[in-house]
């Protein structure tokens, strides 16, 4: 278990420590672990439309390439 994380058998732990990355990247906004996943997985599949009522944090967070999330509910 590191930085309060534990790492299931299942779970690929370079997304995890991803995940971690970007939570404490985001600690001020705060971003939690499901934020984490969606911001990562959004990146990985290039998506910039995102469903959510989290306007504050997805207004802040970004894309690996420095890419603002587009809020559908806007």
């Amino acid at each position: 278990m590191a930085s309060g994380i534990q790492i299931s058998p299942s779970a690929d732990p370079e997304q995890v420590l991803a995940a971690a990355r970007l939570m404490e990247k985001y600690a001020d906004t705060p971003m939690d672990f499901a934020d984490a996943t969606l911001v990562l997985l959004a990146d990985d599949l290039g998506v910039l439309d995102v469903l959510t009522l989290d306007r504050r944090g997805f207004s802040a967070y970004r894309t690996a390439k420095g890419k603002a999330f587009r809020l559908v509910l806007s």
